[in-house]
């Protein structure tokens, strides 16, 4: 099909500045424009195998947006539908999207997964509805935070792509995490082939995820001011950064996974330095990327200032920055997120970057 088997491409300015090289899969040109595309057609067919979904039914989501999307052109690809529930803050060609491909939308206000009315409770609760007014098979919840398909996505088929494409060199992986399935997945395949890779995350403002591998303790510093009840501090990064552990970022951490080889390493991408990058590589490579992959390019320069000159690091490019128009692209949304224009910069000056 027309899912994975995206190229490779080496970031020259970004290369060149730190006496690296920095390959990143463009994960973007995916159908359905990111890596969810894999998650979402390993969700749909075990699926089917496993008679948890029957045909013609409903494949029901909580998403930020991007797995929807993966979500409703896979259903609509083999015959089911979708019906996906999402946060009302994200970015508005996302919600468009979804409508275009024939999802049914409901939007949520955002909140603490401890809330019943968290978008990924609210999809749970939808699906388990229509079983019961339709029988079993009617709906099945994707759950891609739990569910273990989406690690299994990763380890099957992005792993050995990137391993491939590179020439079986990498000296480093770089991801952030929103579920943690492309970090854990690629991560598991690169360790068993090459056990001195390192793998790092790359984690955003408000997240917990960076003090979890750090420090072995699940939080943010933002979540003092707050009570478990409440939304924690938001980024203007879209789908990734979380305050919990789920099943699929387990299988990145050794004390989790049974011993196994785990995540080497964190690192933190401010707002600010993402919103950099997407208008450094812009400008300089020529591309035109969302949120997460901008953080991703951010936080690979970091870990190359850290590694041997010389080294091979590579990350993923998860989308582009057409779904981001409105927010992470609109200059009238920085303000509220304490946001600067971006300075234009010389190919080669990474300084942004701290």
């Amino acid at each position: 099909g027309l899912v994975g088997q995206t190229r490779l491409v080496k970031l020259g300015s970004l290369s060149e500045a730190l006496g690296q090289t920095i390959l990143a899969k463009a994960e973007f040109l995916n159908p359905g424009g990111c890596q969810k595309d894999r998650v979402a057609q390993a969700i749909l067919e075990e699926a089917i195998r496993s008679g948890s979904l029957r045909p013609g039914g409903t494949i029901v989501e909580g998403t930020s947006g991007s797995t929807g999307i993966s979500l409703s052109l896979a259903a609509a690809s083999r015959g089911f539908k979708a019906h996906i529930v999402m946060p009302d803050d994200q970015a508005a060609e996302k919600v468009e999207l979804l409508r275009r491909y024939g999802a049914e939308v409901e939007l949520v206000r955002p909140a603490s997964i401890s809330n019943p009315e968290h978008y990924v409770n609210v999809a749970r609760r939808r699906a388990e509805e229509m079983c019961q007014l339709h029988g079993a098979g009617a709906a099945f919840f994707a759950d891609q935070f739990e569910n273990l398909a989406n690690f299994r996505a990763h380890y099957e088929g992005t792993g050995p792509e990137l391993w491939a494409q590179s020439g079986q060199n990498i000296d480093a992986f770089v991801m952030s995490s929103g579920t943690g399935g492309t970090l854990a997945g690629v991560g598991r395949f690169l360790k068993e082939v090459q056990p001195n890779a390192k793998t790092y995350l790359a984690d955003v403002q408000g997240s917990s995820l960076y003090n979890k591998v750090a420090w072995g303790v699940l939080y943010a510093d933002e979540q003092a001011e707050q009570t478990a009840k409440r939304h924690r501090t938001d980024t203007i990064a879209e789908g990734i950064g979380i305050d919990r552990l789920t099943k699929n970022f387990s299988m990145a951490l050794s004390e989790h996974n049974g011993g196994l080889a785990g995540v080497d390493g964190a690192v933190r991408v401010t707002d600010q330095e993402a919103l950099e990058m997407a208008h450094h590589l812009l400008a300089h490579e020529g591309l035109f990327l969302g949120s997460s992959a901008a953080v991703n390019c951010a936080a690979a320069v970091k870990v190359g200032r850290l590694l041997p000159k010389g080294s091979t690091i590579t990350t993923i490019l998860c989308d582009g920055g057409a779904r981001h128009l409105t927010k992470f692209w609109n200059p009238n949304e920085w303000p509220s997120f304490g946001l600067e224009p971006p300075v234009k910069r010389e190919p080669l000056d990474l300084s942004f970057i701290h």
